[in-house]
């Protein structure tokens, strides 16, 4: 039904997370049908932020320079550290407001299935920064999903020798969702309320 330029188009916004076919077709003849100066901007977006935007050094999180204004913040508690799976999820827990640690962002989670191991996520990063004396509390945030559970029960048997507290927000999140799409209110109080891991959890 559409031409070969516009079929091409639409293959490719497919690939965005979370855009299904009928969206990709949408979208692809929004931007048809936009203002072309918008188009030139939005394009010159992309390409500034994938040429200029890369992973904090210390956390992982998303930032212009080598460390991110997160953890370059001295208000900033570095006795507490937050581990999500993705720089959106921290995201999410900063629009709460509940939260003043800093954070570490592992790139994802365990997933054998889709050949995602400990050595693709940031966990040697992590241990590296555990060293430090004066980190005090791991908070577990994680996806509550069978990923993210696996990932935080591995994370807390490597952190259990090191004799530092390990928690996880609470369950108000759920089963089988992503952080990024909880509201505000009930993120907030999932950290607020976290909880200690069980041993038969590690």
């Amino acid at each position: 039904m559409y031409d070969e330029l516009i079929i091409d188009l639409v293959d490719k916004l497919a690939k965005l997370p979370g855009i299904g076919p009928k969206s990709a077709a949408r979208l692809a003849f929004f931007l048809l049908e936009t203002d072309p100066e918008y188009v030139k901007s939005l394009v010159a977006s992309i390409i500034n932020a994938k040429k200029n935007v890369h992973f904090c050094e210390i956390c992982g999180n998303t930032t212009q320079d080598k460390i991110c204004a997160i953890c370059a913040n001295p208000a900033r508690d570095k006795s507490m550290i937050c581990i999500v799976e993705e720089p959106r999820d921290l995201i999410a827990i900063e629009k709460t407001h509940q939260y003043s640690g800093v954070y570490h962002v592992l790139g994802g989670a365990l997933n054998p299935l889709q050949g995602i191991g400990v050595e693709d996520l940031r966990i040697e990063l992590l241990m590296r920064r555990l060293q430090d004396v004066n980190v005090q509390e791991i908070i577990m945030a994680t996806n509550p999903n069978v990923e993210g559970e696996a990932t935080a029960a591995y994370l807390a048997r490597l952190i259990a020798p090191m004799q530092i507290k390990v928690t996880r927000i609470a369950q108000g999140l759920p089963m089988g969702g992503d952080l990024e799409y909880a509201d505000e209110m009930t993120l907030g109080k999932a950290v607020v309320a976290r909880r200690p891991f069980d041993e038969e959890e590690l």
